[in-house]
């Protein structure tokens, strides 16, 4: 891999998301913010990764659905309420 400095081409970005997986791991690998990757996304035309996390999004849906409550799913899977919510909301 390339040492630090930016990211110069799109097919360098869309490697770097395929090994990554997310704009915070591709920016602390080039010693850049996650919101210079997520420029550098924009400039160059290339899409995020659209629900990395839908398995666990649906378990939460699931589970919620079967009666567990919001907060003790908030501990389990170490999210604030209001993002659990957020996700139920995406589920209705």
């Amino acid at each position: 891999m390339q040492c630090r400095g930016f990211i110069r081409s799109k097919a360098q970005l869309l490697a770097l998301q395929k090994k990554f997986k997310a704009d915070a791991l591709i920016g602390a690998e080039f010693g850049i913010s996650r919101q210079a990757v997520h420029q550098m996304r924009v400039k160059f035309g290339v899409p995020a990764i659209k629900d990395k996390f839908a398995k666990r999004n649906e378990a939460i849906y699931k589970a919620y659905s079967r009666g567990v409550e919001v907060s003790s799913l908030a501990v389990k899977y170490r999210r604030s309420t209001s993002q659990l919510y957020r996700i139920l909301k995406r589920y209705k």
